[in-house]
């Protein structure tokens, strides 16, 4: 890991960050190539220089680039209604937006 790392909280889940990490999160609005601003900032370390956020860190920020807007593979899942004799299958696909962590303010 590098020196300048952060957590940051998008989508209802935490992901741990650094510079030029790319990371997969819940979809997000926005085209291919525009900049997006990530200020729940949860944790900041830069230089052995921890600060913790109650809950946030007050002027932090996380700075990145939309790569692709997606969808993940296929979930099957079954309904089962036991003792009537019936049974469906279901598909799904979660939508998902890829990000390259550009800075950590």
């Amino acid at each position: 890991m590098s020196n300048n790392i952060a957590v940051i909280a998008t989508g209802g889940k935490q992901y741990l960050v650094e510079p030029e990490k790319v990371i997969k999160i819940e979809k997000i609005e926005g085209n291919v190539g525009d900049s997006v601003n990530f200020s729940e900032v949860l944790v900041v370390s830069k230089n052995d220089q921890v600060s913790l956020g109650k809950p946030t860190v007050e002027g932090a920020s996380v700075i990145g680039e939309i790569l692709k807007q997606g969808r993940h593979k296929k979930v099957v899942g079954v309904r089962f209604k036991p003792k009537k004799r019936s049974k469906s299958a279901f598909g799904h696909r979660q939508m998902f937006t890829e990000v390259k962590i550009k800075e950590i303010k």
